[in-house]
């Protein structure tokens, strides 16, 4: 006598996808709700308020009238070729130097320390608990800090013996942003990176001492290539920090300086102006560069972000390549 068998009943795969689309697109929906709140609706009002300029004035009457006028693309205009275009990209050159250079020294100390800490040595625990003091710091109190560092009278000037005004204005005050910034930051990008360290498995290490490779190229060759997928991710998160940076220079050194005026901090004057027209200009002005930046940054460099279409194919050639 024989049996039979009924296999368990499966659903189509075609008819899979779409139920799981769906699902997913009801589970996602507060996540959307919420960036539509607090991301494109604020962003669509400051492009619909950037078509307009405060005007004030009188009459045939001989009232006084207030109220926007609809100006088009004039906000626009006076930013690239009006008249505060020069302060306008003075804005926009500090906004790049202090981003790339700080950005490029946060690296290097990052990644610096995160290979030190990745090692096994007494107090390592201390370390990585006091290279987060700098990054819990609010900004402002860490802008407020060391503007008492770098007084005519402060540590700096007396450990150098000179008598440099580093929160006045010119270089020095350049060079006293990026430091303050350096100092709060660097700890980001190490910290990522260090959680990038913790996977990479030690007989790797092992293997390249038995091949004879020494610290440096043990480096090169094996720590580089696998921490960078985490370190892309925390260069991008601090480029697209710095770009917006505008509290660190506020505090330190004041509003209304040519010397370490940013993009945000001009958005924030106009405001303070009650130019609400031609804030709203820059404040699309600098989302617009931000993301040209993140998306050269991606193209460029392969930042993997949003995930790799190809992945599974690629997977499957290196276990390929594994069994033979």
């Amino acid at each position: 006598m024989s049996t039979t068998s009924l296999a368990p009943a499966t659903v189509p795969a075609r008819d899979k996808g779409p139920r799981e689309g769906r699902r997913a697109a009801l589970l996602l929906s507060p996540t959307f709700l919420v960036l539509a709140l607090v991301i494109l609706y604020p962003l669509l009002s400051a492009v619909y308020q950037s078509l307009f300029a405060s005007n004030s004035g009188l009459d045939e009457s001989g009232f006084v009238v207030e109220g926007d006028q609809f100006v088009g693309l004039a906000n626009y205009l006076d930013i690239f070729v009006g008249s505060g275009s020069d302060r306008f990209y003075n804005a926009l050159w500090n906004t790049t130097f202090f981003t790339f250079v700080s950005v490029a020294l946060e690296t290097a100390i990052g990644v610096t320390f995160a290979v030190l800490m990745n090692r096994a040595f007494k107090g390592r625990a201390f370390l990585r608990a006091a290279i987060l003091i700098p990054w819990a710091i609010p900004t402002a109190v860490s802008g407020l800090l060391w503007r008492w560092i770098f007084q005519s009278e402060g540590i700096v000037n007396t450990l150098t013996g000179q008598e440099v005004l580093w929160t006045a204005d010119g270089f020095a005050a350049q060079i006293a942003v990026i430091t303050a910034e350096v100092w709060k930051t660097a700890p980001f990008i190490g910290l990522l990176v260090l959680a990038g360290l913790q996977i990479i498995p030690g007989e790797v290490y092992e293997a390249a001492k038995l091949d004879g490779a020494g610290a440096w190229r043990q480096f090169v060759s094996i720590t580089l290539p696998l921490v960078r997928p985490a370190l892309l991710v925390a260069v991008l998160f601090r480029l697209l920090d710095a770009l917006r940076m505008f509290d660190l220079p506020f505090v330190l050194i004041g509003p209304r300086n040519p010397s370490v005026e940013t993009m945000s901090i001009l958005a924030w004057d106009s405001s303070n102006q009650l130019e609400y027209g031609t804030a709203s200009a820059f404040s699309i002005v600098l989302v617009v560069y931000v993301a040209v930046i993140a998306f050269v940054f991606v193209k460029l460099l392969g930042a993997n972000v949003v995930g790799s279409k190809d992945r599974p194919r690629r997977a499957a050639r290196f276990r390929k390549q594994a069994r033979a």
